[in-house]
């Protein structure tokens, strides 16, 4: 669905910091690109990410995400970890 004004059409990057030191680094499960709308209601759900680890078994492994220190307080961007990976 394209917006009927594109100048109103806005885009950022939102970079993933991965702390591990093994052999593999986690990834992705697959390529993810978000969309919000401009009737998103505040809290609402926009994008919901999994990770895989090829170092670790499948059942093994837990990912613990979370925002750095210096976006914590930013009222626009929020994250919750629902602890599956």
């Amino acid at each position: 669905l394209l917006p009927d004004n594109p100048s109103q059409v806005g885009s950022v990057s939102v970079t993933v910091k991965v702390l591990d030191v093994n052999d593999n680094a986690p990834e992705f499960a697959r390529f993810y690109e978000g969309f919000v709308c401009e009737n998103a209601k505040a809290g609402q759900l926009i994008q919901t990410v999994s990770a895989i680890d090829r170092d670790d078994p499948q059942e093994g492994q837990h990912f613990y995400y979370s925002l750095a220190p210096e976006a914590a307080n930013n009222p626009n961007f929020t994250l919750r970890d629902n602890q599956g990976n």
